[in-house]
């Protein structure tokens, strides 16, 4: 879990990596999320950078700080984040995914196939 892209900050990568927890549902609405000595030292990061991760998430109501226990995932996190993570994707990234589909001609009922091959190539 300690191999970081350059492309992004540190902290929204950890940020996505806990948010891919919660929607996974590694974690569950009540449980107690790894701590930021835990994870920081998990990462070899500063715990500030985790720190920041976890305000991301408090901000937006998913997570919350329990003093002296913690941090925890709060009651309709999952359905919060979805909606949050839904909203980004299609303001953030599927513009550019659709014009890269009209640009490449490609249809969405072949894209939705399972056995997709570029053409030229064979299984």
């Amino acid at each position: 879990m300690d191999d970081f892209h350059a492309s992004q900050p540190i902290f929204i990568q950890i940020r996505q990596r806990l948010i891919e927890m919660i929607l996974r549902r590694q974690v569950g609405e009540g449980d107690a999320l790894p701590s930021v000595r835990q994870i920081a030292a998990e990462l070899s990061v500063n715990p500030l950078t985790v720190t920041k991760a976890f305000e991301a998430l408090v901000e937006i109501g998913v997570v919350e700080k329990r003093r002296g226990l913690g941090m925890f995932v709060t009651e309709g996190a999952r359905i919060r984040l979805l909606g949050h993570e839904r909203e980004k994707f299609l303001k953030d990234d599927w513009p550019r995914i659709a014009a890269q589909i009209r640009a490449l001609e490609l249809d969405l009922s072949s894209l939705l196939k399972d056995d997709i091959q570029p053409e030229g190539t064979q299984k």
